[in-house]
């Protein structure tokens, strides 16, 4: 990067229209990802026939197998050289391929029990360890790219989370109804995502053409760095270290999504409930995004995330106080939602900020590795809460599309769907408390700007 640039970029003012079209990346990945999360297991329990507790093995073997990919593919990225950067490439090259992945995920094969687990196998390792993959771990990198500057990597950051939110309310509130209207079935599902993943492809070309890569290692003789340094780099990386860890633990409870189509059909009675019960934490979760900023900016990241995350608590202990209350529930789900809001707004920008935290430790800048190993963390973390919903499920006796079903049962979706989420809160609230970058930062963006020769950063 050249001298007179540095501080240029680190005070850089990002455009509304660059923030929205970084955002739109995440409505992009979340008609695919969210979708996951809220009907897979039960598209392939109960419209593909599949046995719960053979996708709940098929899905954690998948994610742990999808974490290794994610390194591989950080590493891909941090060589990648191409006139468009070395992350926005990959928005461009992989768009339409997503869509077509996401039609192949929801659609049911003419083949036997084993055939369909097989198949199963193939198109969820195609879609989300493959392509999702390779089109996502350089939109997350993108941010740290785009800007060094910690509010906008914030805004940038908010962006992308409403966007996200909006993405999956959009899947919530909008799948089950397009499924109907599709005809209903195997073939309504497979409609519905040829019309979603041609949506997703759009989007991503989207934030492809909206978007800019202007930050560049403070030393250029580092800009590519061999696996084993990079990896080593890692090691001395506390503060990524932390982030890995929390990112396994909030995906633990994003991937235990998936059991609340179950809740709301079996506790409260009425499945179309999910997505009133979806609405009513998405809406102020998104809500809470809008009005996150000055909080971020006068408390810092670390902060508003710790006391979102204890609010986030007391909406799940309503919801257990009165788990057959549809009133209550909603109240709950609010509640969460506003809670959920902080962490969701701040955790890929804190992220982000480890970048420069491992570059001024080991004197590598490494992106693309950095980010794939947190995904790794929360690839690993989604796995095992969608897995958990397989697992219990079969562990409490669940039998698909019966009409009522056994205590053990319902014990299991009340688990899933309240009693885990609040231990993984409880462990969200400690390591949050463990973070302590936010206060470091802006010294060590400035002694990065001293080491290439650069005028420190205003």
């Amino acid at each position: 990067m050249r001298n007179d640039s540095i501080a240029g970029i680190h005070a850089q003012k990002i455009r509304f229209g660059e923030k929205l079209g970084y955002g739109l990346g995440d409505f992009a990945s979340n008609l695919v990802w969210g979708a996951v999360g809220s009907f897979m297991v039960f598209f392939y329990t109960d419209v593909a026939g599949i046995a719960a507790a053979a996708i709940g093995s098929v899905m954690l073997v998948s994610r742990i197998f999808d974490g290794f990919s994610d390194i591989a593919m950080g590493a891909i990225m941090d060589r990648t050289k191409s006139r468009h950067g070395k992350a926005r490439p990959w928005m461009l090259w992989l768009a339409v391929p997503y869509g077509i992945s996401a039609v192949l995920l929801f659609t049911v094969p003419p083949f036997g029990p084993t055939g369909k687990i097989i198949y199963a196998f193939i198109t969820y390792n195609l879609a989300t360890t493959i392509i999702y993959t390779a089109i996502n771990i350089p939109y997350g990198a993108l941010n740290s790219l785009i800007t060094q500057d910690q509010y906008q990597r914030s805004m940038l950051n908010i962006f992308r989370m409403v966007m996200a939110m909006v993405g999956g309310l959009f899947i919530n509130m909008a799948t089950i109804p397009l499924v109907t209207a599709m005809g209903g079935g195997a073939g309504g599902w497979q409609k519905t995502f040829i019309a979603f993943g041609a949506s997703g492809a759009v989007f991503f070309l989207i934030t492809f053409f909206a978007t800019e890569e202007r930050v560049k290692p403070a030393r250029a003789d580092k800009a590519v760095v061999p696996l084993k340094d990079g990896l080593a780099a890692l090691k001395l990386n506390k503060p990524w270290m932390l982030m890995v860890v929390l990112g396994v633990f909030t995906f633990i409870g994003q991937g235990l999504g998936g059991a609340n189509i179950y809740y709301a059909q079996y506790i409260l009675g009425d499945a179309s409930l999910m997505s009133i019960m979806m609405m009513s934490m998405l809406v102020p979760l998104i809500l809470g995004l809008f009005i996150m900023a000055p909080f971020i900016k006068k408390f810092g990241k670390r902060n508003v995330a710790l006391v979102g995350t204890v609010v986030g608590v007391g909406g799940t202990c309503v919801m257990i106080a009165a788990p057959h209350n549809v009133a209550a529930i909603i109240v709950g789900m609010v509640v969460k939602g506003l809670g959920m809001a902080p962490l969701a707004g701040t955790m890929f920008a804190m992220i982000a900020d480890t970048i420069e935290y491992g570059e001024w430790k080991s004197g590598v800048r490494t992106e693309g590795l950095v980010y794939s190993a947190a995904s790794f963390g929360g690839k690993v973390g989604s796995g095992i809460g969608v897995g958990l919903v397989g697992w219990i499920l079969a562990w409490g006796g669940y039998a698909a599309g019966a009409t009522v079903q056994t205590p053990g049962a319902i014990l299991a979706i009340k688990s899933m769907f309240l009693y885990i989420p609040l231990a993984v809160s409880a462990a969200t609230i400690v390591l949050l408390s463990m973070y302590k970058l936010d206060k470091q930062y802006p010294q060590i963006v400035e002694e990065l700007h001293r080491r290439n020769g650069g005028a420190p950063a205003k």
